[in-house]
């Protein structure tokens, strides 16, 4: 199975790499080849992007050892939920991830599940221990590079809502998000006023802990 989904990513990075090279060349008709890397690649996900609030502050001062713990236990912690709401794991960095989800529905489902994992694992812990979560959610038409990547404006939203804007506990998504959900039940929806490129408006979701 690895060295099928190997084989998998890289004919579809051939594949672009050599559309993008067509691109390149001097009389080449962008809109043409635009149109057949959005036929080859284009598909509709809701992504999301998680970051832990203050990684880089409190590696400074406890250690990458630590925090290479809490990176160990936010993945064990996590992951099994994005599974669990049908998300398909593309990347992880660090202490962020992305993830991508073909229903909204789905990817708030999942991160708002994952916040009240973590406020039931955190229970106890001192605060050096607890692990605090920001997540990005958006939702659109992106270029789908086999399992290997996403591209795309909404991609960009939901990078900067969940690494830059979030704070602990927060779950911010794009309008687009927030319009392709709007039957989740038991939630509600703040608008935020710093709203990334990428976005019409963005917003935070106000969910039960």
């Amino acid at each position: 199975m690895a060295l099928r989904r190997s084989v998998f990513i890289s004919a579809s990075e051939d594949r672009l790499e050599g559309l993008i090279e067509q691109r390149l060349q001097p009389g080449a008709n962008k809109e043409q080849i635009d149109q057949r890397i959005w036929d080859l690649f284009g598909e509709e996900w809701c992504v999301m992007f998680t970051d832990l609030s203050g990684f880089s502050r409190g590696v400074e001062k406890f250690g990458i050892i630590h925090f290479l713990q809490t990176i160990h236990e936010s993945e064990r912690v996590l992951l099994p939920i994005v599974e669990e709401n049908d998300g398909i794991l593309l990347k992880v960095e660090g202490d962020s991830f992305m993830a991508i989800f073909r229903k909204p529905s789905k990817g708030i489902s999942a991160a708002v599940a994952m916040q009240r994992a973590l406020e039931e694992y955190n229970v106890g812990k001192i605060p050096e221990e607890q692990v605090l979560l920001c997540v990005g959610l958006g939702y659109g038409h992106v270029l789908r590079i086999g399992d290997a990547d996403v591209f795309g404006a909404q991609v960009n939203a939901a990078s900067k809502l969940g690494e830059d804007i979030a704070e602990a506990r927060e779950i911010l998504v794009t309008r687009a998000v927030k319009d392709a959900a709007h039957d989740f039940p038991d939630i509600g929806y703040e608008a935020i006023d710093e709203v990334p490129p990428g976005a019409e408006q963005a917003f935070r979701v106000i969910y039960k802990a």
